[in-house]
């Protein structure tokens, strides 16, 4: 079967960006292109010490495979649109936003707990600032930790410490079982030996098993799509946190593709972008852009095509989830940019402008003060 040719498209080197990246490279050879995927190492990658929002002031995950696309080394790029800044250069496009995943949040935890059933005080993981101030919105009492690092690595982090303790407690039973070979009143703790329970673990749980940890969570918070595209949601016990009350992040379980404005592009586009997906981010994004909180503000937006309007849902709160400006509005579907930009211009005059221009000095003040201060 002849194809239409061949697409050079950069992707980040993690293990979720390649599987995101292969959904794009399936879907465009399901439509007779040829997709050669082309790893690009990123300064968010590089700088693995850092905070989230302080690397996304940037565009840190996504300037870099952006940049090789303008010089012309590669035909498009393929991000996670919500790390992706509101502005682009003006010779690049999003060509095409296929069909968006899962929106929301979920809360992971070792033993299957709900956010209420939580115990007082427990530690909950996340680098993001719009899940912490979330978070604490709902539970003021939690203590909300810094979390990095890919899907996988997280969920070991989460899962090491009562792995760990288990296969202690097993491997002291095995040695007492051991010692009272031949004693028929000796009762073993457990049924099975701490071989046989090691070679019942997945994969993800011996590595946790082997993980240093410096902080043991009691739950951490992750973005539904990741979990499930990560292949690792069988695996682990997670709630989902409903889209009302935790707002999702802007184009959170989006992807995009970006390349140079031309033919290129519009045959992307053409082929594999989902209208209502875009139409969607593109309601979160010109709401994003208005507020102009970026990455420095807890800012959750959320739109959902519903009929002839955009129902769209945006909460921006201060860094504790003490104070918070929230709205919902319909939004008319023929003219969704401008009727989310107003939307925006009045979220702005209730106060959430003043929210974000708060955040913005915390930022300033934090890049001023001396390291290990």
């Amino acid at each position: 079967m002849r194809t239409r040719g061949t697409l050079r498209l950069a992707t980040r080197g993690s293990t979720l960006a390649r599987r995101q990246a292969s959904l794009v490279k399936e879907a465009l050879e399901e439509r007779r292109y040829e997709v050669e995927l082309v790893t690009v190492e990123t300064t968010g990658d590089q700088i693995r010490d850092e905070l989230i929002h302080r690397l996304g002031k940037t565009g840190a995950f996504v300037r870099e495979l952006d940049e090789r696309v303008l010089e012309g080394d590669l035909d498009g790029a393929i991000h996670s649109m919500k790390d992706m800044p509101t502005e682009q250069p003006e010779e690049l496009v999003t060509a095409a936003v296929p069909e968006r995943g899962r929106p929301g949040d979920v809360l992971v935890t070792p033993d299957g707990k709900t956010l209420e059933e939580l115990p007082d005080g427990a530690t909950v993981g996340t680098s993001s600032l719009r899940r912490r101030a979330e978070l604490l919105s709902e539970r003021p009492d939690l203590n909300v930790e810094p979390l990095r690092g890919n899907v996988d690595t997280r969920l070991e982090k989460l899962l090491a410490p009562a792995l760990q303790e288990e296969h202690q407690q097993r491997s002291e039973a095995d040695k007492e079982r051991k010692g009272n070979t031949g004693n028929e009143d000796f009762e073993a703790e457990y049924d099975r030996t701490v071989d046989e329970w090691f070679d019942d673990l997945s994969e993800l749980e011996r590595q946790a098993l082997g993980r240093e940890v410096d902080t043991e969570y009691d739950a951490i918070v992750l973005a539904h799509a990741g979990l499930e595209r990560s292949r690792l949601d069988h695996y682990v016990d997670y709630q989902e946190l409903p889209t009302s009350t935790f707002v999702p992040a802007p184009g959170q379980g989006a992807l995009a593709v970006t390349a140079r404005d031309g033919e290129t592009a519009r045959d992307i586009q053409t082929l594999i972008d989902h209208p209502r997906s875009r139409v969607e981010t593109t309601v979160e994004r010109t709401i994003l852009a208005e507020l102009g909180g970026g990455c420095i503000a807890p800012v959750g937006i959320y739109a959902v095509v519903q009929g002839e309007y955009v129902h769209a849902t945006v909460s921006v709160f201060d860094g504790d989830g003490e104070e918070s400006v929230t709205g919902s509005r319909d939004l008319p579907i023929e003219s969704h940019a401008e009727a989310a930009r107003e939307f925006a211009r009045d979220l702005a005059d209730r106060g959430a402008a003043d929210l974000i221009d708060a955040a913005r000095e915390d930022d300033v003040s934090e890049e001023d003060t001396p390291a290990g201060k």
